[in-house]
């Protein structure tokens, strides 16, 4: 039978003060109703706990041994209460979040550093993997939030978008189609290509978008690592197509990025959640602060 934490109260009050009359006082409980409070705790037990006269209230043997343990429950009592505070308010807790490598590397760090300035205590994993495992990690609840494209096929989550992303060319330093105002696909195509490998969603996007267009992509390189796919163009080994906000890790590598058509090929990004999941205090915290990164990048 469990003991709500109400009746230990009056019991350890009415053990330290020796006193009925000033338990209930300090309690600002009635005196029948401390006393049954305390009758209930007896029942429970099993026994007496206190011995009570007309001058006086004493602990019986079983009282004696019970008070210890009553006040360490007591302090474990408050000490999981001000546990369960300080995550409301953001002074302790975990927060698992799941992220495409292409956010984690060009968008995530600044919103990390502005929560972790903001709330120090709470620690945070990020899960680096391709988008498809971002969405199963959420199904999982393995993470509570995601960071991925729009997912093709998952009713049963959440997909609040973020900001549309386009994908670009990538090119070396000095190669001739940089000398063109505008690209097209036919231009790129034209060149070895490192490609996104199979099944990312991103590569499924562009081989449906050159399909609907008569064009088709045969890779001379693939890999589902977008810095791998930088290092290879540098290389001199092709060129390739990569999301925009990918641009700056890219230009970073001596890399040229620039727009390209024919089609235009244009993806949402946004946060994935489970519905009718009540998010944390932190990750609705970190919630805001990635919404805040888009409206004030």
């Amino acid at each position: 039978m469990s003991i709500p934490i109400n009746q230990v109260i009056v019991f350890t009050t009415v053990a330290r003060t020796g006193s009925f009359i000033e338990a209930a006082v300090e309690l600002h409980l009635s005196q029948p109703a401390l006393s049954v409070a305390m009758k209930n705790l007896e029942q429970a037990l099993g026994g007496k706990l206190l011995a009570r006269t007309t001058r006086s209230v004493t602990l019986t043997p079983e009282g004696k041994a019970f008070y210890p343990i009553a006040r360490r429950l007591l302090s474990d009592w408050e000490q999981s209460m001000q546990d369960v505070r300080n995550h409301f308010a953001l002074q302790r807790g975990k927060l698992d979040i799941a992220a495409m490598p292409t956010y984690t590397t060009n968008l995530l760090p600044k919103i990390l550093a502005d929560f972790h300035s903001q709330y120090p205590n709470i620690h945070i994993t990020v899960h680096d993997v391709i988008a498809e495992n971002v969405v199963q990690m959420v199904r999982e609840e393995r993470c509570e939030l995601g960071i991925t494209f729009a997912p093709e096929d998952a009713p049963d989550l959440n997909f609040q978008p973020l900001f549309k992303d386009r994908f670009v060319a990538i090119l070396p330093a000095r190669h001739a189609l940089l000398a063109k105002p505008q690209l097209t696909w036919v231009d790129v195509l034209a060149y070895p290509h490192v490609s996104l490998q199979r099944p990312a969603g991103t590569r499924r996007l562009i081989d449906q978008a050159l399909q609907g267009k008569g064009l088709s992509l045969t890779p001379a390189f693939e890999s589902h690592q977008l810095v791998s796919i930088g290092r290879m163009v540098n290389e001199g080994l092709g060129l390739s197509v990569v999301p925009s906000m990918s641009q700056g890790q890219m230009e970073e590598m001596g890399l040229h990025c620039r727009a390209i058509g024919a089609p235009v090929i244009i993806h949402s990004v946004g946060i994935v959640t489970r519905p009718q999941h009540v998010l944390s205090s932190a990750a609705q915290a970190m919630e805001k602060l990635i919404r805040a990164a888009v409206s004030n990048p």
